[in-house]
């Protein structure tokens, strides 16, 4: 399947979406309202996804759309589009740059492109499964195989006692060389070029995980949920370096 066309309009969604965004980061006049689930949403979020709902529809007007803000459009089409307009906006609520915009592109239920976008750092990731690029250059995850020497990374620390086992994760998390919250999908990005090794989430939506799949497999690392099932659809993601590392996070949560 050529994928080249839909790269092509990837990267479109994701820079138009970045110069809507751009402008309302660190805004202290942006208004911030609470969803049902108690998260919080602004008009950046809003205002991106609706400008790439309008950009899909103009170009490929047959393919479905979901997206976290805006619900869906023809989701059962044989192509759809799957947007998270601001991961992380915690993050860009309080100032921080450690989030992004998510877009993927399913083809008959499962992801075959993904992208990553940071707009205030500049980092445009796409992956597709076989490879995976940071601003046009080939990334490949880090060799880690060992915990002890790996840089873990989680998006909110509170959340495995909250979803999964927490006593388990604490004793993981002990065991590696450094551990911090460089999370959301900015965690991802960081273990996709080679920066960290293992980033995990306890509890997911469709759209915080659809476009991670096709990057850390593009860029040869492993992605499976929190007890080594399919990476999607899911209800929580794992992504490790390497498979080595990847069994040893396993085998450490499942004791």
């Amino acid at each position: 399947m050529d994928l080249t066309p839909y790269r092509s309009l990837m990267t479109e969604l994701a820079r138009a979406s970045g110069e809507f965004v751009r402008p309302l980061f660190g805004d202290p006049a942006l208004a911030v309202e609470s969803k049902a689930d108690a998260t919080p949403v602004t008009a950046a979020d809003r205002g991106a996804e609706e400008l790439m709902r309008g950009l899909i529809r103009r170009q490929f007007p047959q393919h479905g759309i979901i997206g976290e803000e805006s619900g869906s459009e023809n989701p059962a089409a044989e192509f759809v589009w799957m947007l998270d307009p601001i991961d992380g906006t915690k993050s860009f609520i309080t100032g921080v740059p450690l989030w992004g915009t998510l877009i993927a592109l399913l083809h008959q239920g499962q992801p075959v492109l993904g992208c990553i976008h940071q707009p205030i750092l500049g980092q445009l990731m796409i992956g597709d499964g076989r490879t995976t690029t940071l601003n046009g250059r080939p990334v490949r995850t880090r060799r880690t195989t060992d915990l002890a020497r790996a840089t873990f990374l989680t998006s909110d620390p509170l959340n495995p006692g909250k979803y999964q086992d927490g006593a388990r994760f604490d004793a993981l998390i002990r065991q590696a060389k450094l551990v911090r919250t460089w999370g959301d999908c900015y965690g991802y990005l960081l273990v996709a070029a080679g920066h960290a090794d293992i980033m995990c989430d306890p509890i997911m939506n469709p759209w915080d995980i659809a476009a991670l799949v096709p990057v850390i497999r593009g860029a040869g690392g492993v992605i499976t949920d929190w007890s080594g099932g399919a990476a999607y659809p899911a209800e929580s993601t794992l992504a490790c370096a390497t498979p080595e590392l990847h069994a040893a996070v396993l085998a450490a949560l499942k004791k």
